[in-house]
């Protein structure tokens, strides 16, 4: 094989370049890696995988002679079986290759199902089979089948290296068949979003540039009197009055400025009637940030009109509630794929070779996804308001961190100007809602500054004396930020109510957006005034109370290192706890895995002594902090390592940091993960040559 290293190399390049191309396809997948295997090897080469009711599918073989295609196919062909013979059990348990040949010139005879006459027939058709390899098909850390390749030459045998090369095309197709399953997931993903936008009460359509329907709903269909098929085409300009198409035309161009808008509006519908609407209207980019069209959802407010404004603006919030549960749950399982995908690219850009195509397109998806863990995570804080997870914020921190959301959210004709200090005091306070109250704050500074203008945003430390300010607000340590813009500014009447909820001079605002802000603020023991005169600008003043100073020093992790050497990964998703094993195994860890934390409960109590638990935070029967609790009733000192598509922030009560515990948030990097577990645990053990520990039942 020594002459042959290098073109089968550049094969197996080939194959799995095939095999991802063809990942859309299962059936097609199986063909290609029958097709190369016959072609590398130059044998016959059949594939046979579980399918979804737990019995062999019917076999995909190959043979370089056309003629023994269809032959061998019968012969080997288990479909329908169940794999419980001793060549399936063996298999799965060592997920290594099984090597047969016969006793000098005689045929094998210990072949899966003895039944099979042919295979101990010498002048049988076809020829009997004198050696076969068969290797284990894995996918997502579960046996899904095997590989087996056949001899008909007397005295045949297969040598070690060849061995290694059908193990290697195994390994292919279940990467192939994971990435394969993996879009069929994401496929049903999308049709469950697809179903969700059918279902949801309101109006939905999707305009062009023009304002002309490109997708429309069930609903939008009843609130204009159209079906929804006779509304693809039409603009929506004529279901307007000349006031509604004016309006239109400024907030599709305030969506291709890159700014969702949200106003009533009058429809006229198909019979003649009017209908009152509120749409909310939101720009839509391709991955290249270019405008593609504007999602508009459409709400009938007709019968609230009347008495029932306040009733109607509930309302209005318990579905943005729900809507952003729904995000929190949609960036969760985002997350989850992402970090499959991240740390695939990852491994590949570590393993290939730098400024080779190969190389360039694993860190092009590590960029894109650490895009979608920024968007992702902007979602899930804002979206989960409700954790009650307070944390010590460093202040510049905090501005550093909100300065592209102020930017986009005041445009292009609006300055930004931000002044704090590296010595301003942490506050304690939910970072989600924090962070939404400044964005309102800026959001109502640029409405007042329609013209463009400057916001300016300065934080310092003062000492407020008892009764320095209103009656009922902070005293002593707070953190004075001033929000100050150049808009318009306000009567004394308008600045009295600005803090109302519902109170609002704009025909199109809510009136939440600095009510909401005071709330967040009020709800830390803070304090919010405001400044402002006609023509004058606004001033925002807040009020923090300064986290309490700590009164014992904090842990250092790394003065008492302790090497680790084993760890037990808990994942209920199989996928991400394969990858995690991937990530960590090359720096010598014995590495344990179990997808059921019931089960990782009893291995403990069996007398395992994982150094370190590695686990998601949610996952069904028991969540990762209940597991680390349990587990921690054997080895109380266990270090935890949490993983989860959540911020830290959005888990809430349910996720309790301790000295010896930290989280990583979906997606990571194997990098990220590593340093993790060193500032966790200290150094990582001297990676040794040793057998990889076999994944646990349910993991």
């Amino acid at each position: 094989m020594g002459v042959m290293a290098y073109p089968l190399r550049y094969a197996l390049a080939d194959l799995a370049l095939a095999l991802s191309r063809a990942s859309q396809d299962a059936a097609t997948v199986r063909v290609t890696a029958a097709q190369a295997a016959a072609d590398m090897l130059g044998d016959g080469a059949g594939i046979l995988l579980l399918g979804d009711d737990g019995r062999y599918d019917a076999i995909t073989f190959h043979h370089p002679d056309d003629e023994l295609n269809a032959p061998y196919a019968r012969l080997l062909d288990r479909q329908g079986e169940l794999p419980d013979d001793d060549f399936s059990t063996g298999l799965a348990a060592s997920r290594r290759p099984v090597v047969l040949a016969g006793e000098g010139t005689e045929p094998v005879t210990e072949l899966p199902q003895p039944r099979h006459q042919a295979y101990v027939d010498p002048g049988g058709h076809p020829p009997a089979v004198h050696s076969a390899v068969l290797c284990p098909v894995i996918v997502d850390n579960t046996y899904a089948g095997y590989l087996v390749l056949v001899r008909a030459t007397p005295g045949s045998t297969y040598s070690e290296a060849e061995v290694e090369l059908a193990r290697d095309i195994a390994g292919e197709l279940s990467l192939a068949l994971s990435s394969a399953r993996a879009m069929e997931r994401l496929r049903a993903s999308e049709e469950r979003y697809r179903r969700v936008l059918e279902t949801i009460p309101e109006g939905v359509l999707q305009l062009d540039a023009d304002g002309v329907a490109t997708y429309a709903n069930e609903p939008i269909g009843v609130v204009l009197g159209l079906p929804r098929a006779q509304l693809v085409g039409v603009s929506l300009r004529g279901f307007l009055d000349e006031r509604g198409q004016a309006e239109l035309m400024r907030r599709l161009a305030e969506c291709r400025a890159g700014r969702s808008t949200v106003g009533g509006a009058r429809l006229m519908r198909a019979d003649g009637s009017q209908r009152s609407v509120r749409m909310s209207m939101m720009p839509l980019t391709d991955e290249h940030g270019q405008h593609l069209g504007v999602l508009c959802m459409i709400t009938d407010t007709t019968d609230h009109i009347d008495a029932k404004g306040l009733k109607r603006q509930l309302d209005h919030l318990r579905r943005l509630d729900s809507m952003s549960q729904l995000i929190g749950g949609i960036s969760h399982d985002f997350n989850n794929l992402m970090t499959v995908v991240q740390g695939s690219a990852d491994m590949i850009a570590t393993t290939t070779a730098e400024g080779s195509p190969q190389h360039q397109m694993a860190k092009d998806i590590m960029d894109a996804v650490s895009t979608g863990r920024t968007l992702t995570h902007q979602l899930l804080a804002f979206g989960r308001t409700e954790g009650n997870r307070p944390e010590v914020i460093p202040i510049p921190d905090l501005l550093t961190d909100v300065q592209s959301l102020f930017s986009r959210t005041l445009g292009e004709r609006i300055g930004l100007d931000l002044a704090f200090g590296p010595d301003v005091w942490p506050v304690r306070a939910e970072r989600g809602p924090l962070e939404q109250a400044l964005v309102n704050l800026a959001a109502n500074a640029r409405d007042a500054m329609l013209h463009g203008g400057m916001l300016r945003v300065a934080a310092t430390n003062e000492v407020i004396a008892p009764g320095q300010l209103a009656e009922g607000a902070p005293n002593g340590r707070l953190v004075h930020m001033v929000i100050q813009d150049t808009g318009t500014g306000m009567s004394d009447e308008t600045r009295r109510r600005a803090l109302e909820p519902f109170f609002t001079t704009r025909p199109t605002a809510a009136g939440l957006g600095l009510a909401t802000a005071a709330g967040v603020v009020q709800g830390i023991g803070g304090h919010i005034s405001l400044e402002s005169q006609p023509r004058m600008g606004t001033t925002v003043h807040l009020y923090l109370p300064a986290a309490e100073e700590r009164t014992t020093p904090a842990v250092d992790r790394q003065s008492t290192p302790s090497v680790i050497g084993r760890v037990l990964i808990v994942e209920d998703q199989p996928e991400v706890a394969q990858l995690v094993q991937r990530l960590i195994a090359p720096a010598g860890y014995e590495i344990t895995v179990a997808t059921d934390a019931l089960t990782a409960v009893t291995q403990v109590a069996a007398g395992a002594q994982p150094d370190l638990l590695i686990t998601d935070v949610v996952m069904p029967a028991m969540t990762g902090p209940e597991l680390a609790a349990a587990l921690r009733t054997h080895h109380p000192d266990l270090p935890v390592l949490y993983m989860s598509g959540y911020t830290a922030a959005s888990l809430g009560p349910q996720l309790h940091l301790d000295a010896n515990s930290m989280l990583v948030e979906k997606p990571f990097t194997r990098s990220t993960l590593l340093g993790a577990i060193r500032s966790l645990c200290g150094p990582q053990p001297v990676p040794q040559a040793a057998t990889p520990a076999v994944p646990q039942p349910g993991g």
